[in-house]
């Protein structure tokens, strides 16, 4: 990461906040954090989405929510109805997680009709869709599997994690989505992203965007030349 810029780190980051307590007041704090920092979205929960497609318009910050969050198990028709709802109250990037009971069930038609349920419903808004795996929970092979059905189903990204399995992203899992999607299409790396290290290792090892709920501290550490003195790494739940 050292011959990027301030610009171009932030241009990697979704700036999270996915926990269900947190309130309309956090949202709107991250919406605001955001604007003048450049971070590529803002990740937060669908009932917020509005607030921060108000504050966030113009900026050129992407409004990022999820679909099927945290578990994936909804069928694909709710799947597609959550996410033309966000796109509605102007979601552009939709972070949806996968059945992954269907996937190691040997399920792939479902699996792949799941995604693309989503992908369809939110192309009417052009919004761009990054499939979640969770790979904590996934064979190397499923989740070679279920990357290749996110490809062939016309989603953006492909996504390590929730943030809220027993383990968020690993280099191994990145290099592996990398090698899979190829140059293409986007890998973004999340949950335990807690430090200029934690991102650097994801970067290396191939993703093109980070979901961490630290980016403001992730930038103004980038910014000041130094791991920010007080994060370390930790296990995923906080993004």
């Amino acid at each position: 990461m050292q011959n990027l810029t301030p610009s171009e780190f932030a241009k990697l980051i979704d700036n999270t906040l996915l926990k269900p307590d947190s309130t309309r007041r956090d949202a709107r704090r991250i919406s605001e954090e955001a604007a003048p920092r450049g971070f590529a979205s803002v990740c937060i929960l669908p009932t917020w989405v509005a607030d921060a497609a108000e504050i966030l318009e113009g900026s050129g910050v992407a409004v990022c929510t999820v679909v099927g969050f945290p578990h994936g198990i909804a069928p694909g028709q709710a799947k597609a109805a959550e996410a033309a709802s966000a796109v509605a109250d102007g979601a552009t990037e939709i972070d949806m997680v996968i059945n992954v009971s269907a996937l190691k069930s040997g399920a792939d038609l479902l699996v792949m009709n799941d995604i693309q349920s989503v992908v369809d419903a939110s192309s009417y808004g052009d919004a761009i869709v990054k499939v979640i795996l969770e790979c904590a929970l996934l064979t190397d092979d499923e989740k070679r599997r279920a990357a290749r059905m996110a490809v062939e189903a016309g989603a953006a990204f492909v996504k390590t994690s929730t943030g809220f399995a027993a383990h968020g992203a690993t280099a191994h899992d990145v290099q592996l989505l990398r090698e899979v999607v190829g140059k293409n299409i986007g890998v973004k790396a999340a949950g335990g992203i807690r430090t200029l290290d934690d991102a650097r290792i994801m970067v290396e090892a191939g993703a093109n965007r980070l979901g961490t709920s630290a980016g403001v501290a992730l930038l103004d550490a980038f910014n000041a030349g130094s791991d920010s003195p007080n994060s370390s790494s930790k296990p995923s739940g906080d993004y």
